[in-house]
């Protein structure tokens, strides 16, 4: 990795860590620790970094703590294991710097300067060496902001660099315009970047320029102004994304954890706002800030391959070839095993003619050939016939094949290519027929082969092939064999040969296990099978599941009757249906099936119907008599308007009581309703205005207004003639208001003292309670 990028991704994630001087909470000691990390033998230890638990985060941290107390000759060891299994962590590698600053080991810090960046060092090495050091450190700072000036935290770092400008020494006018006109050059610049320190930035600028010159400094203001303003938007945007981020994750491969998921939906949001470039500045700064931020992500995503596609990719659609290539490349030195992103990058060179490039990409995926794997060959036969014609991937296809790894992908691969591309059937056929003495055993490359020869429209050929595989598989190997061969002769075959063929699987599937049992019987469904096309059937889908359930009855009645002839329920087989059984018992456990119910839909069991039938007697007989009012309804929700319109108009609910004359539920106090109302009206929660209203007690009502009274009994006058027309008539969307203020002036005539329900759901009538 380039130092620029060490630069990049040390800095930035540098600003967000703080160093850490605990002592560490382990009582094994850091020798014991260090000593751990180069061992391959010896105790099991949660705090060893190395076999499959290399990446053990919390054994890290200790040891990074811990390290921290050590001599630096002790502690050299342990950061650069630390370094060696999390390159791209800011912390450990500037625990390591600060180490070696620590004892003034200049010459080891120079070494790790070609590893990464730190600006403290260089302000240290160059104070002492006058305007030569000034240069030097105004150098480094200028490239450090070159490229981690954008960060969202580097606020500290424009105001170091400021600082550090006002603090040069001007000797003549000349030298003092100079430096003034640096200074305002950076202020400018952290002016529009999105930064925490942001409002800081504009606030010490205003007050620079005015101190400089205020008639100057009212235009450079207000010239820069809608910038900052800009900017600031964008930093508000971006600090929600931030947010959202662990700046103190290490770089670990992914292992599907929650909170792995959601940082890389973290990562991702943010790389999506980058992109759209929301502060709406040129390509070349919009686009310095993406590649910023993909190389802030890959800190952290370093192991995920796809965030490494994402950035290669990126730069590529924007015409960079030449710096997705080096993406690429350093992807594959962060996950050599990954042959997604081989393949990704041998494609990206061949797409731009780098045909030997591409080459040496294949040739790295296959190695030695004897590990190759069997899509390894076939890619690198495709690329052949891609670039270098017909002979070359002919000939790799004859060396390929003598590897100990090759399978019948590779035969199937090469002779649908040679067939397809090179419209040479003669060799596709000699392929196929070569691989035939090799995996006569593998179904697949059976049905592979019928389809090529189903293409020729060798129908002779196709019924000797399968011929020739149904007499070398075993039964439970030829399900589909046959399955095929039963297709082609109901789509190719006569009449005679069909049916020929069908008695055959029959016989030969028989007792060959779940599929082989279904085989042997006769049933509608072989007529169905013979006389169905692609989703065209010659029957409905109820004819369809009638078909499945009387399948299923039939097999499970099957399975009863043996059971019931056997001897506790134990199967006497004779030896060879034994050996069949056991055979395929190993591969497929079936469930036992023999207590299962076919639903039925349409099929009410009576001990359902009886459990109904408790608790409709257990419940108060005003519940009874609404639930028989109500109508049928289909689907799970009932029309509303329906629902209260019953609820208006049913004489159980408001004065029926339970026996004895006690007050049921619905009618008590406990139900929600008080037990005795005066029979003026009542508020409600569904008035108009909105607010809830408590219900008053009968001491407290107060009678309303005889206005409004009168109002309401001229109203109900009007409707009293509607009431069998509306009746007769499909209820309306209000149908429940119109029972409402009928059904309060009932109840207040002839149920003094009971609640009226008219009146209680009523809102708009209601009158005030004062």
């Amino acid at each position: 990795m380039s130092l620029q990028h060490h630069t990049k991704s040390l800095y930035g994630s540098t600003l967000r860590h703080q160093p850490n001087t605990s002592a560490g909470g382990s009582t094994i000691s850091a020798h014991r620790r260090a000593a751990y990390l180069f061992r391959s033998e010896g105790p099991p230890s949660p705090y060893i970094l190395g076999g499959a638990d290399k990446y053990n985060v919390e054994a890290a941290e200790i040891l990074a703590n811990e390290a921290q107390h050590l001599p630096i000759a002790e502690a050299t060891p342990i950061y650069e294991q630390l370094l060696l299994l999390f390159p791209t962590s800011a912390k450990f590698w500037r625990q390591y710097v600060e180490a070696h600053m620590a004892v003034n080991n200049d010459e080891a810090v120079k070494q790790i300067f070609s590893r990464r960046c730190y600006i403290r060092f260089i302000r240290k090495v160059n104070d002492k060496k006058g305007m030569e050091g000034q240069e030097e450190t105004r150098k480094a700072f200028d490239f450090m902001l070159n490229y981690v000036g954008a960060d969202i935290a580097s606020g500290p770092v424009w105001m170091e660099y400021i600082s550090f400008l006002k603090s040069l020494p001007a000797i003549n006018a000349q030298e003092e315009s100079h430096r003034m006109t640096a200074v305002r050059k950076v202020y400018q610049k952290a002016i529009v970047t999105p930064t925490h320190h942001i409002e800081q930035l504009w606030k010490d600028y205003e007050n620079f320029e005015n101190s400089v010159s205020r008639q100057l400094a009212k235009g450079l203001i207000s010239e820069y102004q809608p910038k900052y303003n800009s900017a600031r938007a964008v930093y508000r945007e971006r600090k929600k994304y931030v947010d959202e981020i662990d700046w103190n994750m290490l770089a670990v491969p992914p292992s599907g954890s929650c909170k792995e998921e959601m940082q890389w939906i973290a990562w991702k949001k943010l790389l999506s706002f980058e992109k759209g470039n929301p502060q709406r500045i040129d390509a070349a700064s919009s686009n310095k800030r993406v590649i910023f931020t993909y190389e802030q992500c890959l800190m952290y995503m370093y192991h995920y391959p796809d965030v490494w596609y994402d950035y290669a990719t990126w730069h590529a659609k924007g015409g960079s070839i030449d710096t997705a290539i080096k993406v690429f490349q350093r992807s594959l030195k962060a996950l050599p095993d990954s042959e997604m992103l081989r393949y990704a990058y041998a494609e990206l060179e061949e797409s731009r003619g780098a045909i030997q490039a591409a080459k040496k990409i294949y040739e790295s995926i296959l190695g030695d050939g004897v590990n190759a794997t069997s899509l390894a060959h076939i890619q690198f036969i495709r690329f052949l016939r891609r670039t270098e014609g017909v002979e070359a991937a002919r000939k790799y296809f004859l060396d390929a094949r003598k590897s100990p790894s090759c399978t019948y992908h590779v035969y199937v691969a090469y002779a649908t290519m040679a067939f397809c591309l090179d419209k040479d059937p003669k060799m596709a056929h000699n392929v196929f027929e070569a691989g035939l003495k090799r995996f006569m055993h593998e179904p697949v490359y059976i049905l592979e082969y019928a389809d090529f020869l189903t293409r020729l429209n060798d129908d002779q050929n196709i019924r000797a092939l399968f011929e020739r595989a149904l007499s070398t598989l075993k039964p439970e190997e030829s399900v589909e064999i046959w399955k095929k061969f039963t297709q082609f002769e109901q789509t190719y075959g006569d009449l005679a040969s069909m049916l020929k063929v069908e008695q055959r699987r029959k016989e030969a599937l028989f007792g060959a296990g779940e599929d082989g049992t279904a085989a042997s019987e006769s049933n509608l469904q072989d007529v169905v099978s013979r006389y169905s096309y692609m989703d065209l059937w010659p029957c409905t889908s109820n004819d369809l599941d009638h078909l499945s359930r009387q399948e299923w009855l039939s097999k499970s009645l099957n399975n009863k009757l043996e059971k019931s002839a056997l001897p506790n329920g134990m199967a006497r087989l004779d030896k060879a249906s034994t050996q069949s059984v056991s055979s395929t018992s190993t591969k497929v456990v079936y469930p036992d099936t023999s207590k299962m119910v076919v639903y039925d839909p349409k099929h009410n069991p009576g001990a359902g119907t009886n459990a109904f039938d408790e608790i409709l007697k257990a419940a108060p007989p005003a519940l009874v008599a609404f639930l028989a009012n109500l109508p049928a309804v289909e689907g799970p929700t009932p029309n509303v308007d329906i629902v209260l319109s019953i609820c208006l108009q049913s004489d159980q609910l408001p004065g029926q009581s339970g026996k004895g004359g006690n007050p049921t539920p619905l009618q008590s106090g406990k139900a929600g309703i008080p037990a005795q109302l005066p029979s003026g009206p009542a508020t409600s929660e569904l008035s108009g205005s909105g607010k809830p209203h408590p219900v008053p007690s009968g001491l407290s009502l107060k009678p309303t207004s005889n206005r409004n009274y009168g109002k309401r009994k001229e109203f109900d006058r009007q409707e009293d003639d509607d009431t069998t027309t509306v009746q007769s008539q499909p209820l309306p969307r209000d149908a429940f208001r119109i029972r409402q203020y009928q059904k309060a002036r009932a109840s207040s005539t002839s149920q003094t003292g009971s609640v009226s329900y008219g009146s209680a759901f009523s809102g708009d009538l209601s009158g005030s309670t004062g």
